[in-house]
């Protein structure tokens, strides 16, 4: 057997006390071999007493002083840290550094073992370390999200940013310790591998540039209502990480999408409509073409009736009559001159009943327009706005509003267009039999 190589301890006097040890053993009468072991099981026994000790310490001191304290303030910040579990990687990273200082002169007789120790002492303190950071981060993180500025920011992009580049930091400083060689040499040798790096960390580095983008252009932000029918989006933004966006849908359910698909595809963002209090109405009203007509003097007093659209009738009734007299209109012919329709009398009523309407955004714009005729005929569309953005209130205001003019539409002897149903065929079809009979 190769005989271990022993320490000479007069050359060392911070290991005294692994010396002191040695001689009280050996003076027992012991051999030199069985005294190292001896010596080095009585301090192990030792040093675990001591860190046990310590850890029974820390803990007590974290779990119940410092718990005490922290529920005793009314600040939220000192929660957090407790949340995260702060307390507990400080206690162990205090354990592991206590266990470096001592560990290494119980076996100072076995210079191997102790080399492979102090690697395995160093890796544990690099890992202690980047727990005990990885919790602070998520503590910055959860009162970050506390602040106004930051609630609709893409905070959780941010931690997994200072994740990734700590993991990446812990990582190097193990394999240093590991290998014995120095951190920028493994920094330039993963510099040779660094596209199959790119290859493999391609969706995190597209993410962690379209988180940036994100928040550099405030295009999206938390609590937003985006649309994206391409992949089925439709709801409110409740989380934007490094690689990927949450987003609820109004039917409850949960869309992921990859972080980068918002600078990637178009996607429509609801927060401007939201931010300017009104909600956009934009309906047509088909009217049936052939039952557009001039209307008579005794229905044009009949109209009269109507209390929003009097005052319209009689500042009309002067305009036309002006007009037609200063051109000299043969009045015989309803086609000469101007003569009020039915459907522009409708048309006046709508923009009448929505200007009194307290439910409609008076300050944005407020038109009722015709589009094109179609085969479906004349489409008489509302474009206006209302006076709030919540989903049920715009829907129960367009409601009632439509409700309304389908009931009233009637009394301007207008039809609306609908496509012939069964009961219609049915009345045809018997009037022919009839004729026939």
């Amino acid at each position: 057997m190769e005989k271990t190589t022993l320490l000479n301890f007069t050359e060392l006097p911070t290991r005294s006390i692994y010396q002191q040890t040695f001689d009280f053993i050996k003076s027992l009468g012991l051999t030199e071999q069985v005294t190292h072991i001896v010596a080095s099981v009585a301090l192990l026994v030792l040093a675990f007493l001591v860190l046990g000790i310590a850890d029974y310490i820390i803990r007590y001191a974290f779990n119940n002083l410092v718990s005490r304290l922290v529920k005793k303030t009314s600040s939220n910040w000192d929660d957090l840290f407790m949340y995260n579990s702060v307390h507990v990687f400080l206690s162990r990273l205090i354990l592991v550094i206590l266990a470096q200082q001592i560990f290494p002169f119980i076996f100072v007789s076995f210079p191997l073992f102790t080399s492979v120790l102090v690697k395995l002492l160093g890796v544990l303190l690099v890992v202690s370390v980047y727990m005990l950071l990885n919790s602070l981060l998520k503590t910055s993180r959860d009162i970050l999200r506390g602040v106004t500025a930051f609630k609709d920011k893409p905070v959780d992009s941010y931690l997994q940013v200072a994740q990734i580049f700590l993991l990446f930091v812990s990582g190097t400083l193990i394999v240093s310790l590991l290998t014995g060689s120095s951190p920028w040499s493994f920094l330039v040798s993963l510099g040779a591998a660094s596209a199959i790096l790119m290859l493999v960390f391609k969706d995190t580095i597209l993410g962690f540039v379209a988180s940036i983008q994100v928040s550099a252009n405030d295009s999206v932000r938390v609590g937003d209502w985006i649309e994206m029918p391409k992949y089925g989006v439709d709801g409110d933004v409740l989380q934007i990480n490094l690689n990927n966006v949450r987003i609820q849908n109004w039917d409850k359910t949960i869309v992921t999408i990859p972080t980068y698909t918002l600078l990637s595809d178009s996607f429509k963002n609801y927060r401007g409509m939201q931010e300017t209090g009104g909600r956009r109405i934009k309906r047509p009203i088909p009217i049936k073409v052939s039952s557009i007509r001039y209307l008579a003097e005794e229905e044009i007093l009949q109209l009269k009736k109507i209390a929003l659209l009097k005052p319209f009738i009689e500042n009309r009734e002067q305009e036309i009559a002006a007009f037609n007299a200063q051109a000299d209109i043969d009045s015989s012919m309803l086609v000469n001159g101007r003569r009020m329709t039915n459907i522009g009398l409708f048309r006046a009523y709508v923009i009448a009943y929505a200007r009194n309407n307290p439910n409609i955004h008076q300050d944005m714009t407020l038109l009722v327009r015709q589009l094109s005729p179609t085969e479906y005929g004349l489409p008489l569309e509302l474009y206006m706005f209302t006076k709030g953005t919540q989903w049920a209130f715009f829907e129960n205001t367009m409601a009632d509003i439509f409700d309304h003019l389908f009931a009233a539409i009637k009394y301007f002897d207008l039809e609306v267009f609908e496509l012939p149903a069964s009961d219609d065929l049915r009345k045809v079809i018997g009037r022919g039999s009839m004729d026939v009979s």
